[in-house]
């Protein structure tokens, strides 16, 4: 580990040398790809050098161990340092670990109401209303992509993007069915009812990584379905897309123009194009898929959501908390954090052994 942490070092320093060579500064698009290899390496190299130094403190405490005068001292820092040093090991190791190529990319999430009728569409809908304040928060753009909604005012199915700093590494582990226990507005005995909404977080594709060509596009149009008003009814504006070789189908209808409902549909196809080559291409991540979906079956959850006692329980790894209001608000970046460090313990140990 430690000479790879070495080559490391060298590499950052070598990419400050040229992050001050006139003939980089002079090329925007070569300086911007080396201030992200730089930014990407900047903390392991941090914690190796942290590491040297406390290693050093270490060997000079144990020389002041023989001094009557500095013995206690040096004992209370030598334990203080090999504290630090497990913490930084345990650092780079996971800083070491391979990165998920898809850390870096902008999502598009697909949440639906599973079992449990209007209830369950309503849960979809607070869950949409949770990420989307999650998004603020974080300062990232939620754009509205498709909306499919139930007649109680909930959300059969909703398709948004989330824009902005690595917002695939944030929410790439909230993919799977969501559970919900509370009594609904309409029930007049008190009753607790269980529903369930599936979450689905996809890397969204760029236009490099799919090539969608027109041979393999059916485009229908029609007129768009819902609540009426000037545009919908009257003009065919409602797009669907038909990919034939996977015969993955995506309609839009929410925008007025035809245009922007393609463009849109475009948009999502590709990314589940992306996602169908991807599972094609290794079974495990197939499985991954099938398994982060769910059928939104009751057993099938990966969360709770318990009203009347006010708690939040991840199965996964055991976690609950209080304040539902506050999570629904968007608040909730400790289960997002606790996730990410539980599979990343999970990583290294699989590292580990072999």
């Amino acid at each position: 580990m430690f000479e790879k942490l070495a080559e490391v070092e060298k590499r950052y320093e070598e990419l400050g040398q040229q992050l001050c060579d006139p003939e980089v500064l002079s090329n925007r698009e070569k300086f911007q790809k080396l201030s992200k290899e730089s930014a990407d390496l900047q903390d392991l190299v941090q914690a190796f050098r942290e590491y040297r130094e406390v290693k050093q403190s270490i060997e000079d405490n144990k020389a002041l161990l023989a001094d009557p005068e500095f013995k206690e001292l040096a004992r209370q820092e030598l334990e203080d340092d090999r504290t630090r040093i497990e913490q930084l090991e345990r650092k780079m190791k996971l800083l070491l670990l391979p990165k998920d190529p898809n850390d870096e990319r902008n999502i598009m999430l697909e949440i639906r109401g599973g079992t449990g009728g209007d209830e369950a569409s309503l849960f979809a809908a607070d869950l949409f209303r949770m990420y989307s304040r999650y998004a603020e928060r974080k300062g990232w753009k939620t754009e509205m992509l498709s909306m499919s909604q139930s007649s109680s005012g909930g959300i059969k199915e909703a398709v948004a993007t989330i824009s902005g700093d690595k917002v695939y590494s944030q929410l790439k582990y909230e993919s799977g069915v969501h559970r919900v226990q509370r009594v609904p507005s309409t029930e007049s005995q008190g009753r607790i009812h269980t529903s369930t909404a599936t979450v689905a977080v996809l890397p969204e594709a760029r236009d490099v990584d799919v090539q969608l060509n027109d041979k393999d596009l059916r485009i229908d149009v029609m007129r768009a379905g819902g609540a009426g008003g000037q545009h919908v009814n009257t003009t065919d504006s409602a797009v669907r897309i038909t990919h034939l070789p996977t015969n993955i189908v995506v309609v839009c209808q929410d925008e007025k123009s035809q245009h922007k409902n393609k463009s849109k549909a475009m948009r999502i196809l590709r990314t589940r194009v992306l996602e169908a080559e991807e599972a094609k291409a290794a079974a495990e991540r197939s499985e991954e898929r099938r398994s982060q979906i769910g059928s939104g079956e009751r057993s099938e959850k990966i969360r709770t959501y318990n009203y009347p006692q006010d708690r939040l329980t991840d199965h996964r790894i055991g976690l609950s908390r209080h304040n539902l209001q506050g999570v629904v608000d968007g608040d909730f970046q400790d289960v997002i954090d606790a996730l990410r460090t539980h599979f990343q313990a999970e990583a290294l140990k699989a590292g580990e052994n072999g």
